[in-house]
């Protein structure tokens, strides 16, 4: 199913691509973005964008497992499954330099206790505030060096997981590189 939705998207894109005059397409542009620090967790991030003037709208499809050093004491394999829709500012054109963004995310995780390693499921929507610099070292190729915070605003607070609680965080830090292209 998720697999559909994330051709279904890139289709819809395709055709509102070709939809714009000349004029509106040399303002815009499509693209998408490979995130390094979902797969150095084992996971996975997929994103793909349409910009028009300095704003860029994103949909996101992420897998991760946080490391165990950001995880309450006494729990292991924090998973978490991350679907966002993001807006992005630029503040110079053509979709380079400084930029900063905001949105909504949901996470659907799960984790494990240390002792009885018996998994737990939870869910969270969350808001994200974040920034970055896009550089482009090939014609529209570009590295994108970011940072975020997730602020959780609805779901669950406290898990139960064998006899433990797990309380999720209410700040999420986040820290990473891109790989993009767009069109």
């Amino acid at each position: 199913m998720r697999t559909l939705t994330l051709l279904f998207s890139l289709f819809v894109l395709g055709i509102t691509y070709g939809q714009f005059n000349e004029q509106q397409a040399k303002e815009t542009t499509i693209g998408f973005e490979l995130d390094a620090l979902p797969y150095v967790t084992g996971g996975y991030y997929g994103s793909i964008w349409v910009g028009h003037n300095h704003f860029r709208y994103r949909v996101v499809i992420a897998n991760l497992e946080t490391p165990d050093f950001f995880v309450e004491d006494g729990f292991t394999n924090n998973e978490i499954q991350a679907y966002a829709a993001i807006v992005d500012y630029f503040f110079k054109p053509e979709f380079k330099g400084w930029w900063v963004g905001t949105g909504l995310e949901y996470w659907d995780n799960e984790i494990q206790t240390d002792a009885e390693l018996e998994t737990a499921e939870y869910n969270n929507t969350v808001f994200t505030l974040g920034g970055g610099y896009v550089w482009k070292f090939h014609k529209n190729f570009y590295l994108n060096p970011w940072v975020a915070g997730h602020f959780r605003i609805v779901g669950d607070k406290d898990v139960l997981v064998d006899d433990s609680l797990f309380e999720t965080p209410a700040f999420t830090p986040e820290i990473s590189l891109k790989l993009g292209w767009h069109f």
